[in-house]
């Protein structure tokens, strides 16, 4: 099993930045791409952003975060991180991470971490 930790999360006015930690654990060989997701209320939960963890060259990014949005990754901590700048009200959500078999296919999901802006 994979376990996933994530940290950073918070309040924040709108145009501000935080950043979201992820450590993994456990069969952390068995996986090849981490990334995050996010479920504001009373919506579905949606992709945020991904990248593979061995070269960190392939990475992906919904539309509705790009150029704002990095991720990023440390292989000696098996840890990811999602640097999220101007952020909006909008961007308002639980965030998960998670960690799967490729960029499009994720196994395993962490609690998740409240990320809150305001205007």
């Amino acid at each position: 099993q994979v376990q996933l930790v994530e940290s950073g999360g918070g309040r924040v006015q709108a145009g501000g930045s935080l950043r979201l930690s992820c450590a993994a654990s456990g069969r952390t060989f068995s996986i090849y791409a981490m990334g995050w997701f996010r479920q504001a209320p009373g919506k579905e939960r949606e992709f945020v952003a991904a990248t593979d963890i061995w070269s960190g060259s392939n990475t992906n990014y919904s539309d509705s975060v790009k150029g704002r949005f990095t991720i990023s990754r440390d292989n000696a901590k098996n840890t990811v991180y999602l640097q999220m700048d101007s952020l909006e009200p909008e961007d308002t959500a639980v965030y998960y991470c998670a960690a799967g078999s490729s960029l499009i296919r994720y196994q395993h999901f962490g609690q998740g971490t409240q990320v809150t802006v305001s205007s």
